[in-house]
């Protein structure tokens, strides 16, 4: 039996992939390359010194996701896939709604089909809107700002529908903060194609010299210094979380949420000046209007999930720095 990873070549899918191998798990990955590339199978098999099924394929493509489940016996799904980019989803709402709601549903009737009736879910926690107070927790009033976290907020309303009328299924949401970092190899990092919509990567290229200057997307929140403040989690960290996520499904049934996160807010020019601090750089930025869609202030409580997934942020701030930077600079061309 094998656990399927959508979108498991992506930034967080990859990572997911190494620390599920490294505990024995039998994984098969099913990525489009929309936002990633074939050669990260390789790196993971290299890190990990163990082999996999890689299907390239889309969600979309409901013939091919069949073939995948008929041929092979999958126990539970890992749903990564989907465009995540939270500006781009304000200006190409139907792409966005598509491709992550229609996706979702082909997965979803396959598994049913093919009897497999587990899953844990990347969420956000673009769901919680503009929250009215911090940290947040699992129990905060849902909305969105943008139709990235609307896809979002409607998969987890999908889900929570079909656990409700098939009792045997079973499902967690993982709303994740904000994944940063890389596998401490330098192997595996966050790779996005064309100019990077997330802050570290952006930070990256700017201190690589393949940017001029980092965009610092408003500067007139209500917050210390202005900037966006978020909960910015090692993305090692976020993938060990889906390991406990997975322990957990096995052993449930019907839905479960969790916010997976630090429970610590950094502003945009924090992230700047721990990047700074870490690696002994210097990176330009300049302050430029706000986008669509982006809020002041937005970090966890990640009680639930210490208290009933046993997990628990370890890595630091420094820790992610030194580590995204790490991946850029073996990797750049």
């Amino acid at each position: 039996m094998a656990v399927l990873l959508t979108g498991g070549l992506g930034y967080i899918g990859s990572h997911t992939a190494v620390e599920l191998l490294n505990s024995g798990e039998e994984i098969i990955i099913l990525d489009n390359l929309s936002n990633c590339k074939r050669e990260v199978a390789d790196k993971i098999r290299e890190i990990t010194n163990k082999d996999f099924k890689l299907y390239i394929a889309d969600l979309l493509n409901r013939a091919d996701i069949e073939k995948i489940f008929e041929d092979n016996s999958i126990s539970e799904v890992i749903h990564f896939a989907g465009l995540k980019a939270v500006g781009e989803s304000c200006e190409k709402p139907l792409e966005y709604y598509h491709n992550n709601i229609t996706g979702t549903l082909i997965l979803l009737e396959t598994m049913r089909k093919y009897g497999c009736n587990k899953i844990v879910f990347s969420s956000s926690a673009t769901v919680y809107g503009n929250p009215k107070t911090v940290p947040i927790t699992e129990d905060f009033p849902l909305s969105t700002t943008n139709p990235y976290g609307t896809t979002k907020l409607f998969i987890e309303q999908i889900l929570q529908d079909t656990v409700k009328a098939y009792p045997e299924w079973s499902c967690i949401n993982l709303r994740y903060f904000n994944p940063v970092g890389a596998h401490s190899s330098g192997k595996i990092g966050e790779d996005p194609n064309g100019i990077p919509n997330n802050l570290m990567p952006y930070i990256n290229l700017v201190a690589a010299g393949k940017l001029d200057h980092l965009n610092v997307f408003g500067n007139d929140y209500d917050t210390k210094d202005g900037t966006g403040v978020r909960d910015y989690i090692h993305v090692v960290d976020l993938s060990l979380a889906h390991l406990k996520a997975l322990e957990k499904l096995r052993n449930m049934q019907g839905i479960e949420v969790y916010n997976i996160g630090t429970g610590e807010g950094y502003s945009v020019l924090d992230i700047v000046h721990a990047f700074e601090k870490a690696n002994d750089l210097t990176i330009k930025y300049e302050i430029a209007p706000r986008r669509v869609g982006d809020i002041a202030t937005c970090y966890a409580d990640a009680t639930k999930a210490k208290v009933e997934l046993g997990w628990k942020a370890t890595k630091s701030l420094e820790d992610m720095c030194k580590d995204a930077w790490n991946y850029t600079k073996n990797n750049i061309k």
